[in-house]
C-alpha cells in the first residue's frame, strides 16, 4: 500500500505533467499569435496595405481557432474511447511539429502565394494540436482530484495559459530589441525552431503518465460509449450551450487584450513594448490569481467566480480601449492586469472545473471539446470584428459595446448552467492517483 509520502509525491507529478505539457502547447500556440501581431503581416502579406495586412494576419491567426473543434473533437473521441494519456502524447508531438516548421517557412518575397498557403496550413496544425490539448490536460489532473479539491486540481493545467503566455511575451519583447530588419530577416524564426527543445522534454514527461482513474474504471465497467459527441448532443442540450457561451466570454478577453490591442498598437506606431510588458506582468500575476480563484471555488462555487470575472472583463474595456496606446506603463499595466489577472483569472480559473463538473466522464473528454473549442473558436473572430467596426470617433463605444456584450452574455449562461452532473471525483487521491515512471 503507498506510503502518504509516495501519494503525495505521486499527485504532485501528475499536476506538474499537466501543467508542464500544457505551458508548453501554448507557448507554442502564442509564439504565433504574437508574431501575427508583431511581425508576419509584412513578411507574408508584404503586397497588402496595413489595414489589409491586420485583416489577412487576423484571418491566420483564426484559422488556428477554427481547427481547434476539429482538434478537440478527434482527441474527445479517442480520448473517451482509447483514454487520455495516448492523446496527450499525441497533441503535444502535432503542436511541436508545426511550431518548428513555421521558422522554416520561407516568406512572400522568397516563394509568393505558397508562403502564406504553408502558414495557413501549419497554423491549423497547430490548432488542431492545442484542441486536443486543453481537454486532456484539464481531465489528467481533475480526474485525480480528491473530494472538495476538484478546482485546485483543475487549476494546474491551466497554470500552463499563463505561463506559455509570459514565456512566449518575454520571448518577443526580448527579440524586439533587434533591429526591425534583422528581425523581420532571421530574428522573428528563432523561438519557433527552439520551440523543438521544449517540446522534447514535454513529451519525455508526458510517456511515463499513467491513464486517469475515473475513465479506467468507466472502461473497465463497459460504460464506453460508441459515439461520445453525439450522446452528450443529444441528451444533455442545456449543458454543452452554457458551457459553450462561458468559454465565448474567457476567449473574448485574450482576444481583446493579447491581439486586437496589441496590433492595433503596433500597426498604428505606438508603443508595443509597453504593451508587451503590461502583458507579461499580468501572465505572470495570473500564475497566482488562477490557484487563488479556484482554491476559492472549491468552497464557494464556481458560479459566483465566473461571473465576477466576466464582470471585471467587461468593466475594464472602456478604460483598455481608451488608454492602450498612451504609452504610459503603469496606466496601461493596471489595466492588463485588472482583465487579465483578475478578470480573466475569475472565469479561466474556474472554466475547467465548471465544464468537467457538467458531464459524466464516459463523454467527458467530448463534452469539452464541444463547450471550449467552440467557445473560444467563435471567440478568435472577435478581432476581425472588432476591426471591422473600429472606425473614427466612435471606435471606443462600437468595440467596447461588442466586448462587454459578450461579457455579459457568458455571464448570464454561467448563471443558468444546470447543477454539476458530479463531483469530479469521488475517490481519496492516496488510493487511485496516477503515477509517472
Amino acid at each position: 500500500m503507498p506510503t502518504p509520502h509516495n501519494r503525495d509525491r505521486s499527485a504532485l507529478r501528475i499536476l506538474l505533467t499537466s501543467m508542464i505539457g500544457s505551458a508548453i502547447e501554448w507557448y507554442d500556440f502564442y509564439l504565433y499569435s504574437t508574431a501575427s501581431a508583431l511581425v508576419l503581416g509584412p513578411l507574408f502579406f508584404p503586397k497588402s496595405s496595413p489595414q489589409a495586412q491586420i485583416l489577412a494576419v487576423f484571418a491566420t491567426y483564426a484559422a488556428g481557432f477554427l481547427a481547434r473543434p476539429i482538434g478537440g473533437l478527434l482527441a474527445g473521441h479517442l480520448g473517451d474511447r482509447v483514454g487520455r494519456k495516448s492523446i496527450l502524447v499525441l497533441t503535444l508531438g502535432v503542436m511541436g511539429m508545426a511550431t518548428f516548421l513555421v521558422g522554416l517557412l520561407p516568406t512572400s518575397n522568397q516563394v509568393g502565394v505558397l508562403a502564406p498557403a504553408l502558414l495557413i496550413v501549419l497554423r491549423v496544425l497547430q490548432g488542431i494540436g492545442i484542441g486536443g490539448e486543453w481537454g486532456g490536460g484539464v481531465l489528467l489532473a481533475v480526474e485525480n482530484a480528491p473530494p472538495g479539491r476538484g478546482g485546485w486540481y483543475s487549476s494546474w493545467p491551466l497554470l500552463g495559459f499563463p505561463v506559455g503566455l509570459a514565456l512566449s511575451t518575454l520571448t518577443w519583447t526580448a527579440l524586439a530589441q533587434l533591429p526591425r530588419q534583422e528581425l523581420l530577416s532571421w530574428g522573428w524564426r528563432l523561438p519557433f525552431l527552439a520551440s523543438v527543445v521544449l517540446v522534447g522534454i514535454g513529451l519525455y514527461v508526458r510517456l511515463g503518465i499513467a491513464e486517469t482513474p475515473e475513465f479506467s474504471q468507466a472502461r473497465a465497467a463497459g460504460e464506453v460509449v460508441r459515439l461520445p459527441v453525439a450522446q452528450v448532443l443529444r441528451e444533455q442540450p442545456r449543458h454543452v450551450l452554457c458551457g459553450l457561451l462561458a468559454a465565448l466570454g474567457v476567449g473574448s478577453t485574450v482576444s481583446l487584450y493579447s491581439v486586437f490591442l496589441l496590433s492595433t498598437v503596433a500597426t498604428g506606431g505606438g508603443r508595443h513594448d509597453v504593451a508587451l510588458t503590461a502583458l507579461v506582468i499580468s501572465a505572470a500575476l495570473q500564475c497566482l490569481s488562477i490557484p487563488l480563484f479556484a482554491t476559492l471555488s472549491d468552497r464557494i462555487g464556481r458560479k459566483p467566480l465566473m461571473v465576477f470575472g466576466y464582470a471585471v472583463a467587461a468593466a475594464t474595456t472602456v478604460p483598455a480601449l481608451l488608454w492602450f496606446d498612451s504609452g504610459n506603463l503603469l496606466a496601461v499595466s493596471a489595466i492588463y492586469v485588472m482583465a487579465i489577472s483578475i478578470g480573466h483569472g475569475g472565469c479561466y480559473g474556474n472554466l475547467a472545473a465548471f465544464l468537467s463538473e457538467l458531464f459524466p466522464p464516459t463523454r467527458r473528454f467530448s463534452a469539452l471539446a464541444v463547450t471550449y473549442q467552440v467557445g473560444v473558436t467563435v471567440a478568435s473572430f472577435l478581432p476581425l470584428a472588432a476591426t471591422a467596426i473600429a472606425s473614427g470617433t466612435r471606435m471606443t463605444v462600437d468595440v467596447a459595446l461588442l466586448f462587454c456584450g459578450v461579457a455579459t452574455v457568458a455571464a448570464i449562461a454561467t448563471s443558468l448552467a444546470p447543477q454539476p452532473f458530479m463531483p469530479s471525483t469521488t475517490t481519496p487521491v492516496g488510493d487511485h492517483v496516477a503515477t509517472v515512471s
